[in-house]
């Protein structure tokens, strides 16, 4: 069986990549990411194709111009130019499935549909509207202005859903996202991520006298991040900590001057050593996405022995169990969040037994194997089957 992938970015792509291969099923990747950006990803150079004329671009444009309409077309162009360049592969003729991450792969998955092999639809987040919808509602919980998902890339999406055999998804919040939009359950496959178990591992201990939390993520409406700060701020606790990791926008600034920041650091972005670091050293992580499809964050926090509070909509269901490593609580609830803080600060001897229980969990997950295996296992049943779904 031969696989072609197909990721603007990089994302888990690269991960699943390396399953492809040691199961000598990898055929190509393409990324928008820039060769020299990848000489870390232990995959066969001749196996890499990348297209970063418009994504490095767009990326940088991002730093200073994220969520303006410019900056909404340029990310358009440069989904519809990449998908553009994969399609004409002639890589792509001679590949059983082709698995493309959704917004950048209908012309590349119709062309290798029309050449006898398989389609899978990967997406990472909820179903685009249902995306659309709650973040809507949540930019005007807070009165702020909403971009939009661009109507564009809704009909791309839906037009990727509805052509290819297959849609994975990682976690069950999105797997209900697609079966409340109507979408089919039998094109859906859920298979939660993986972590890197030989990059994020224990480091050190966080201090016994102290209470650290670590939020890892951009600094958001969407990734819940003013819920946390109104239950950090009060939460009763004299020696209390809360590290920020990640970029902030135009939009940081406007809803974090409204909410206290006392014992808040931002540390902005921070190199992958820094922030195993972090982790090794934080009695938890705190992720209170309103929307996620899975954070990648929460299975490598546990990997460092870190415990867990995150919201039901971050794929946390299918990670963990609810108060054995960390507590699960529903979105947008800063006093579940606040209680769920209180109870792993006051006691101690709970939460050192949460972060081995986080340690041993992570590690029954075998690092990306299983995602790899079931993965294959679905390209196989893809190709068996024959004919469109």
């Amino acid at each position: 069986m031969k696989i072609v992938q197909s990721c603007v970015g990089k994302f888990h792509h690269f991960d699943l990549a390396r399953q492809f291969e040691r199961q000598g099923c990898l055929k190509a990747i393409f990324t928008g990411y820039p060769r020299r950006k990848l000489t870390g990803e232990k995959l066969p150079s001749g196996k890499v194709h990348t297209f970063p004329w418009l994504h490095a671009p767009y990326m940088v444009m991002g730093r200073f111009m994220y969520g303006t309409p410019l900056h909404r077309d340029f990310a358009w162009i440069n989904s519809m130019s990449f998908d553009r360049h994969v399609s004409r592969s002639a890589l792509l003729a001679d590949c059983d499935v082709f698995v493309g991450l959704s917004g950048t792969g209908l012309l590349s998955g119709r062309r290798v549909q029309q050449c006898g092999g398989r389609y899978i639809c990967d997406r990472g987040s909820s179903h685009i509207r249902f995306q659309d919808a709650i973040l809507r509602d949540e930019y005007s919980r807070w009165e702020m202005p909403y971009t939009g998902v661009d109507p564009r890339m809704i009909e791309q999406e839906e037009a990727e859903y509805a052509t290819a055999d297959m849609v994975t998804v990682a976690s069950t919040f999105v797997r209900e996202s697609f079966k409340s939009r109507g979408f089919p359950e039998e094109k859906l496959a859920t298979i939660p991520y993986g972590v890197n178990l030989s990059q994020f591992h224990p480091v050190g201990e966080p201090a016994p006298e102290t209470f650290d939390l670590l939020f890892v993520g951009g600094v958001t409406l969407r990734k819940g991040v003013p819920y946390l700060l109104e239950a950090f701020a009060k939460l009763k606790h004299p020696r209390k900590r809360l590290r920020i990791v990640g970029g902030h926008t135009t939009e940081t600034r406007s809803f974090v001057s409204r909410l206290p920041t006392d014992g808040v650091e931002f540390l902005g972005h921070r190199p992958q050593d820094e922030l195993i670091r972090l982790m090794s050293e934080s009695h938890a992580l705190v992720l209170p996405s309103i929307e996620d499809g899975f954070g990648l964050v929460m299975a490598q926090a546990m990997a460092c022995g870190c415990a867990l509070i995150a919201s039901r909509n971050t794929g946390a269901l299918d990670l963990f169990t609810d108060g054995v490593e960390g507590y699960i609580i529903e979105p947008r609830d800063s006093n579940a969040l606040l209680e769920a803080l209180g109870r792993m600060a006051e006691d101690r001897e709970g939460l050192a037994r949460m972060r081995e229980a986080a340690l041993r969990r992570v590690r029954e997950i075998e690092g990306w194997t299983q995602y790899g295996d079931r993965f294959v296992e679905i390209c196989e049943g893809l190709v068996a089957r024959g004919g469109r779904n």
